[in-house]
């Protein structure tokens, strides 16, 4: 498979983890769009939200969960942050793998 995700989930390519338990791993975005930009990864390969089971299912939770945790880790949980999930290409998912995006560090606008 020639997902970077995967590979990094394998520690194929090197991260820089902020966090990682069995079903998920964290690292910094490589294209930052706010000061805090960490992506919270599936590290079962799961294409998007779309394609998440009725059983895998709970893992969104769990993602939230890791965020909430880091978030508060990284000093953006009282001034606010913005957890995103992209489905699809024209839903903005640029990697066909299932990852939630934590911003914060600054204002964020909509739109």
């Amino acid at each position: 498979m020639d997902c970077v995700f995967c590979k990094i989930v394998a520690g194929e390519i090197p991260s820089d983890i902020l966090y990682q338990d069995e079903e998920v791993i964290a690292f910094r975005d490589i294209n930052p769009i706010a000061p805090t930009h960490l992506l919270i990864v599936s590290k079962k390969h799961i294409p998007s939200v779309l394609h998440l089971t009725d059983a895998e299912a709970p893992l969104i939770g769990h993602m939230t969960k890791v965020a909430n945790q880091l978030a508060r880790e990284y000093g953006v949980a009282e001034s606010g942050y913005r957890l995103v999930i992209n489905c699809g290409k024209e839903g903005g998912q640029l990697v066909p793998h299932l990852h939630m995006h934590l911003l914060g560090g600054r204002v964020l606008k909509w739109g």
